[in-house]
């Protein structure tokens, strides 16, 4: 493993990295393979605004990613897992469509150049175990790889999910419960992460068991 491999961060960070990597190595392809209504959403809006180069954030194993690819997108992939990359890898060969991919920690900076891509996607990679400095600083990092006029689409679980305030607390609104550690938004996190940006649209949603309540958000670096 690289040192840009290892992951950042505290104690947190560390046990995070090492529960995604055992989860994926125990159940390869644990969300299956349909893409995310998210990801068909992000699709839609990204074909409407022109966009060709897709960035996805927090990839896992790539049920979302190879939708992009599939729609004719040229798509790079990034997760701190190469567990869940490798398995991506086998599923893009498989299902005959290119994904780029690289090992991303979002707590550093994106291996990428500014104005590189058009859109961005991230399905409930911000509300991992990241504190607000941390998801602020990503924010940051995605208008820079973005080109002007370009579009971020990411989903969170909120303040309003019945596990917020519950389980294991380490503060800065991070619960965990069964090894997953979730930072949940409040609407003023959100508001405050569309600051220059142009916002468009916060859309709330359930999705899976218990079920979970989620913030669907898209925004737009302004094109000056």
């Amino acid at each position: 493993m690289t040192q840009d491999e290892r992951p950042a961060g505290g104690a947190l960070a560390r046990a995070q990295h090492e529960h995604w990597q055992h989860t994926y190595t125990e159940h390869p392809g644990m969300y299956g393979g349909r893409p995310s209504e998210a990801a068909r959403y992000a699709a839609e809006v990204f074909r409407a605004a022109g966009a060709r180069r897709v960035l996805e954030l927090g990839a896992g194993h790539g049920r979302d990613a190879l939708h992009f690819a599939a729609g004719g997108f040229t798509v790079h992939a990034t997760d701190f897992s190469p567990v869940a990359l490798d398995q991506l890898a086998e599923r893009a060969e498989a299902a005959g469509v290119a994904v780029s991919r690289a090992v991303q920690d979002v707590r550093r900076p994106l291996a990428l150049p500014d104005a590189s891509v058009d859109a961005v996607f991230a399905h409930m990679l911000l509300c991992m175990a990241l504190s607000t400095a941390e998801i602020e600083a990503l924010v940051a990092e995605v208008r820079r790889v973005l080109r002007p006029g370009g579009t971020f689409v990411y989903t969170v679980r909120h303040t309003g999910d019945a596990h917020f305030g519950t389980g294991v607390a380490h503060g800065d609104d991070i619960f965990e419960h069964g090894g997953f550690a979730v930072h949940f938004f409040s609407r003023a996190l959100v508001d405050t992460l569309t600051e220059g940006w142009e916002p468009v649209e916060v859309h709330a949603f359930e999705e899976g068991e218990l079920p979970r309540r989620l913030w669907r958000v898209t925004q737009r670096r302004p094109s000056r």
